[in-house]
């Protein structure tokens, strides 16, 4: 038999559901707006920017980014004809990775002001360090979860 939300339960995922409406359509406009970026783009060219070599195994790149394969390789495919990323492999290795063009660095670069302004606007500006400091293990607590649960197939 299920056991229905609480009304405390009920406030939280509602917070939630919230947040992961309205936060990624925001982002969206804003990154579309100043630097026509979707912002799962600017997520990928981000990623690819904090790696060493600006390169990562697709498959890597696809679970760093929360995304699948497909999804992941339709982007890159489109970060590709913009000419801000390239598909490369390595003799030896397994895998395709994605290299982040100097005109996809450049691209990520100019976007991440605009994009720092925003999460702070909509999130981080809200709340004071203690709470800031709440949300992020919060946040990381329920990702970890997630990540299990996924991983095990179990939902």
């Amino acid at each position: 038999m299920t056991q229905w939300l609480d009304p405390v339960e009920q406030r939280a995922w509602q917070a939630i559901v919230a947040l992961m409406t309205r936060i990624p359509g925001a982002l969206d406009t804003r990154l579309q707006r100043e630097s026509g970026l979707t912002h799962f783009e600017f997520r990928v060219l981000s990623l690819l920017s904090e790696e060493a070599g600006h390169r990562m195994q697709l498959s890597d790149l696809a679970h760093k980014a929360n995304a699948s394969l497909s999804r992941l390789s339709h982007v890159v495919s489109k970060l590709e004809r913009l000419g801000w990323a390239r598909r490369d492999t390595t003799a030896g290795r397994r895998g395709v990775h994605a290299v982040l063009t100097d005109a996809g660095f450049e691209k990520v670069v100019a976007a991440a002001p605009g994009y720092v302004d925003a999460v702070r606007k909509l999130v981080l500006d809200g709340l004071d360090p203690a709470q800031t400091a709440q949300l992020a293990a919060l946040g990381e607590a329920l990702s970890d979860r997630l990540n299990r649960i996924l991983e095990d197939g179990d939902c």
